[in-house]
């Protein structure tokens, strides 16, 4: 058998059937009206969010990464737990208006954004990350255009990187940012072109579970963010310190050490240099603060053996849960943390293969692994789901549709 991933462990049971938010997964499934369903609990959200502050830095402020989960009502909800949001395209910007979130608090980075969504951005208020000189043009056209003074950022291109990272966003070339040695000039550019100037967006990777590897990054981050100010020759306003806090998703893996991240970034945030000594800062955060919170159900349909192997075929996929299938941004395929939901509590008792309802053999939520005897009807969950889940997945896939979401 091949091993399963971590189950967070907040998850309990009621009666053997896996438990969310105090309702059981069979409950939710009726309130919701079927299967596929992505169900986020709120109180696991909030809980993240207490403890990553208890942890951090008190005057550090916490951003929520849109893109990790743009689900409404966790936008809404988001609203009274965290200090600012990022979004990277128009779409992201929409529905946060729509959420009727602040523009102030808003940050919008991306290395292709369109003129009309920069102008969009612009008008509402929202902080531009800028990518690059010629953004930077764009976006002062665009401004002067509409005759709106812009609040203008730049997102700056490391020469390092987060070590371990699952996603390496800085360090050497990338068609993220403004590589460094580029950055004081456009600051200067931008000032004298009667801009707010509103400081530097410095993302060096993601999804990294050593605490001592984003230790290190955040001490870089620091010492580039007090060079580019000094070199600038301009007040710092805010600094954009990234994230990079990855939750454990495959067997092995082991959850952040977030208190010794804290620790580490209190002591530095101390001893500022007179560079940064009036700078605001913050760190973005998105899978961090839902990913573990988001549980996928799908429902068995069918229940086969094929030359003595047992496959689980439900009516949910890749098409819903495109990572968990193995085809976004993993190299070796592991399985990520599933259960059978209507008998969380079973013991294992066979080896089996969890599928879901596409024509592809890729279309596969785990792979040989250990679970309780599984019938026609019984729910199956893949946790970690709250993040990259149903918008990172090709939900119109073969017709199929998208699932239903459900914040309790």
């Amino acid at each position: 058998m091949k091993p399963l991933g971590p189950i967070p462990a907040q998850f309990g049971s009621s009666d053997g059937e896996l438990a969310i938010a105090g309702r059981t997964a069979a409950d939710l499934v009726e309130q919701a009206g079927g299967t596929p369903l992505f169900v986020y609990s709120r109180q696991l959200i909030a809980d993240r969010i207490a403890r990553l502050r208890a942890a951090m830095p008190g005057d550090l402020a916490i951003h929520y990464a849109v893109k990790a989960n743009p689900y409404l009502p966790i936008i809404q909800a988001m609203d009274e737990l965290v200090d600012g949001f990022d979004i990277a395209s128009g779409g992201e910007l929409a529905r946060v208006i729509e959420a009727k979130i602040d523009p102030a608090a808003v940050s919008f980075a991306g290395p292709g954004k369109r003129d009309d969504e920069l102008s969009a951005a612009i008008c509402a208020g929202v902080t531009i990350n800028l990518e690059s000189e010629a953004e930077a043009e764009r976006a002062l056209r665009r401004a002067e255009a509409a005759g709106v003074t812009p609040r203008l950022a730049i997102r700056v291109n490391p020469d390092f990187d987060l070590k371990g990272s699952g996603m390496k966003m800085g360090g050497g070339a990338k068609p993220f940012g403004l590589d460094a040695e580029r950055v004081p000039a456009l600051v200067r550019q931008i000032i004298a072109a009667g801009a707010e100037w509103r400081g530097f967006h410095i993302f060096a990777g993601s999804q990294a579970l050593s605490a001592d590897a984003i230790i290190e990054t955040q001490a870089q981050t620091l010492a580039l963010a007090a060079r580019l100010a000094r070199a600038s020759g301009a007040a710092l306003p805010h600094v954009n310190l990234g994230g990079g806090f990855g939750i454990p998703y495959f067997p092995g893996e082991e959850p952040l050490d977030l208190e010794k991240v804290g620790a580490a970034l209190a002591e530095r945030m101390a001893d500022l240099p007179d560079e940064l000594a009036d700078t605001r800062f913050c760190i973005e955060l998105g899978r961090y603060l839902v990913g573990e919170a988001g549980v996928y159900l799908t429902r068995i349909i069918e229940r086969k053996v094929s030359h003595g192997e047992v496959f689980l075929i439900t009516d949910g996929g890749m098409h819903h849960q495109l990572a968990a299938s193995g085809n976004f941004g993993t190299v070796v395929r592991r399985n990520y943390p599933v259960a059978i939901a209507s008998r969380f509590t079973a013991r294992t008792e066979e080896e089996a293969s969890v599928v879901g309802c596409l024509c592809t053999p890729l279309d596969r939520l785990a792979d040989k692994a250990g679970f309780p005897r599984a019938e026609v009807g019984d729910l199956v969950a893949v946790f970690c789901a709250g993040a990259y889940g149903a918008s990172a997945s090709p939900m119109h896939f073969l017709g199929q549709g998208p699932a239903r979401e459900l914040l309790v």
